[in-house]
């Protein structure tokens, strides 16, 4: 087992390095253009020449947009780059569906290759609504576009679904009594019984209503956790780490907790047991606090993730903006990188395994304040 996970990691580490290379090399206008031999012009004095050598740290730069390797990487997009292949970009070109005056649905291809299609275009570095569609006066239509995220949030539901039919498939066929689960059952039994004792020592008595919604929100936030350190297709989106993601999770929450939370849950907030005079400060402290614990489950969520991936982007750009200073630096970057990014990467899976715990440890948490009954 031990074998497997560090195969596992060095495969992932590997397939950052390629990706992240192919990223940085494919770009015609982010390659270093090559310098003369002399580096220099003839018609310049020593001195002056000196002072047009190019520094080292330049050089890097100019080899390498660290900024859009990473931000292309983390920000959503209207198609999902794979890599690319003698010049060329391999990627899945997804549709536009926008709502301006009518429907329209077209492929982002028409949009992205032309930088127009009709009367839309995606809007410029530094401009409003940056790297969105928008009219010609910089305006947006209403846009429910399939975009890199969304494709992904579709793939890792039905990856989701699947693996609990087969999970639940299992149960069927087989008598728990007399033999354990094996496959992917042994894998998912120990995930359910920890999120179903989890809800049962956090909410109480009626636990069992709120069990499915905490076990599918710690499984769906793993699942695309784990799905996010993966480079490549479907792997490699940051949906976990796109803070609307994490909002509507955390709204779940919200919502199951307000919803359903009884008299003396309401009477805490509105007239809890405190002197007279105290009553409407301690009301707004009570609603403000009710209305901030969606909000830091959805700023933990997001940055931690989002940090993790740009940690990870970072130590395998090193490798390429030391390329510009030598052999030598290149090949001590390229062993502390990979040292490195072994580390990051064994890092980020119990990262992504503990963001999602504390996530479905505090919902369950903040619904058993919410089914507390008065003594």
């Amino acid at each position: 087992m031990r074998r497997f996970a560090l195969i596992v990691l060095l495969l992932m580490l590997a397939a950052q390095f390629f990706t992240a290379a192919a990223q940085a090399l494919s770009s015609p206008a982010q390659q270093a253009e090559p310098l003369p031999e002399a580096g220099l012009s003839p018609d310049l004095s020593p001195a002056e020449a000196e002072d047009q050598t190019p520094e080292p740290s330049e050089a890097g730069e100019e080899g390498l947009d660290v900024g859009e390797v990473i931000f292309g990487h983390v920000l959503d997009a209207y198609e999902w780059h794979i890599t690319e292949w003698r010049g060329r970009s391999i990627a899945i070109y997804l549709p536009v569906i926008i709502y301006d005056g009518g429907w329209h649905c077209f492929s982002s291809k028409h949009i992205l290759e032309s930088g127009e299609y009709g009367d839309w275009h995606i809007a410029a570095e530094g401009e409003p609504n940056e790297g969105k569609i928008v009219r010609v006066d910089g305006s947006r239509p209403f846009d429910i576009s399939i975009t890199k995220n969304v494709l992904s949030l579709m793939i890792s539901a039905l990856l989701l679904l699947l693996i609990v039919l087969i999970t639940a498939r299992w149960y069927r066929r087989h008598d728990v009594l007399k033999e354990s689960p094996t496959g992917l059952a042994a894998l998912m039994e120990p995930l359910v019984m920890m999120v179903h004792d989890m809800a049962r020592e956090n909410i109480g008595p009626d636990y069992r209503r709120y069990s499915p919604y905490l076990i599918m929100a710690f499984l769906f936030i793993l699942l695309n956790n784990f799905l996010g350190i993966i480079p490549f297709f479907p792997g490699g989106a940051n949906l976990t780490g796109n803070i609307a993601c994490t909002l509507v999770l955390a709204l779940f929450t919200f919502f199951t907790v307000n919803f359903t939370g009884t008299k003396h849950y309401y009477k805490d907030i509105f007239n809890p047991d405190v002197p007279g005079f105290l009553k409407p400060i301690m009301a707004v402290i009570e609603v403000f606090g009710a209305l901030v614990k969606p909000l830091s489950l959805t700023i933990r969520l997001f940055a931690n993730m989002l940090a993790g991936h740009i940690q990870l982007l970072c130590m395998v750009c090193i490798i390429f903006i030391m390329a510009k200073y030598g052999p030598a630096m290149t090949g001590g970057a390229t062993v502390i990188t990979l040292v490195f990014g072994i580390f990051l990467d064994a890092l980020e899976l119990l990262i992504s395994f503990i963001q999602a715990y504390i996530f479905t440890m505090l919902s369950s948490i903040y619904i058993g304040m919410a089914r507390q009954h008065a003594e």
